[in-house]
């Protein structure tokens, strides 16, 4: 027993005598409660597709040469879902006590992986901003994602959610609750 007289977890039988119990706690608990009542609540559904990126590449290039800013797949990803979900208001929307409530505003939530697990900051108004725009403030998010400082508002309101994994030949991004729809990259 520990410190508490618990016993600790009970195990599947067959395992080893663990080495080291560590509690999931504060941010990673957090996480972890979003993401299984998200899976509990919502019916999830992977749809994989592989595109070229060859001239989104080119653009990206010529954008960061010409505007000496830092432009990268995420952020094109970020711009093409913007311009994409304005034809696809289903695709910006939520579910609320059984309504699906779509808005004309796209607040992009831009996953953001930290030590201790992984945050969701929230690009406001992100169909209003040109590429250049979105660079500038999903890199502050991320900054302030990095530092501990994002304050309540710039982590809720989000209307769907880029994750970007980076190279890896597929996974299955989780909905946020009550968004309808993710893209994982």
């Amino acid at each position: 027993p520990d410190a508490l007289g618990s016993a600790g977890p009970v195990l599947p039988s067959g395992l080893p005598s663990p080495a080291k119990t560590v509690a999931i706690t504060g941010m990673r608990k957090s996480i972890a409660d979003h993401m299984r009542g998200s899976i509990a609540s919502t019916a999830q559904l992977s749809f994989v597709l592989e595109i070229d990126v060859t001239d989104a590449q080119q653009m990206r290039d010529e954008v960061s040469k010409d505007k000496d800013a830092v432009i990268t797949m995420a952020h094109v990803m970020i711009k093409a879902c913007v311009d994409t979900i304005k034809d696809n208001p289903g695709h910006n929307s939520v579910l609320v006590d059984g309504n699906i409530i779509q808005f004309d505003e796209v607040n992009i939530g831009v996953a953001v992986a930290l030590k201790e697990g992984l945050i969701v900051p929230v690009l406001k108004g992100a169909d209003k901003k040109n590429i250049l725009e979105i660079s500038d403030g999903t890199y502050a998010l991320a900054v302030k994602a990095r530092e501990g400082t994002l304050s309540p508002d710039e982590v809720s309101g989000g209307t769907f959610t880029i994750s970007v994994l980076g190279t890896v030949d597929g996974f299955t991004p989780i909905l946020n609750a009550s968004q309808n729809a993710i893209l994982g990259v």
